[in-house]
């Protein structure tokens, strides 16, 4: 696994990325429950949610890419938990991993960094909210310090069913 990791670099994400985390980003609403969008989006579409992640402040993303071909293997990022003023410092934190890219350590390399950026914010709490099961990333989280403070019963509705969320918490 060490050789493998030493073969990819973590970066903040760049607007010549757009295309590709939106591919990543779509193979997930498309096939997995593990985000409750379900339509596919286009570039464009996704812009937003890329620019509104600067290289700076509480609001990052990191792009795992392979050092020889620069392809996107995965991408961490840390958004608004809640839109309220009182919310302002906490982060709600996700990662997401090519399919052919997981069980590479490519998560955590992603979240390494991801924390290493957030360490001089003025941040108090992140959240992560895992739709079940997912016990690979629960691990991940758990190996980040985040516990489980519980579970949201059935609360998204994809694929003809309901499916309950567990959620994760990290002092920051």
């Amino acid at each position: 696994m060490s050789s493998e990791r030493t073969e990819v670099q973590v970066r903040p994400g760049v607007e010549a990325d757009l295309e590709a985390l939106t591919e990543l980003y779509n193979h997930y609403v498309r096939e997995t429950p593990i985000t409750f969008d379900t339509v596919a989006f286009t570039p464009e579409e996704r812009r937003p949610w890329l620019l509104s992640h600067p290289e700076d402040g509480p609001y990052r993303l990191k792009v795992a890419v392979s050092a020889d071909s620069q392809q996107i293997l995965g991408y961490a990022t840390s958004s608004p938990y809640r839109v309220k003023p009182a919310y302002h410092t906490s982060v709600e934190t996700t990662v997401y991993v090519t399919p052919d890219a997981g069980r590479r350590g490519i998560g955590t390399l992603l979240y390494k960094a991801l924390f290493e950026a957030l360490a001089g914010e003025d941040l108090h709490r992140a959240y992560a909210g895992i739709a079940q099961p997912n016990e690979a990333s629960a691990r991940l989280h758990e190996r980040f310090g985040f516990r489980y403070v519980g579970t949201y019963r059935e609360v998204g509705r994809k694929f003809g069913r309901y499916w309950d969320v567990a959620w994760y918490e990290k002092p920051l």
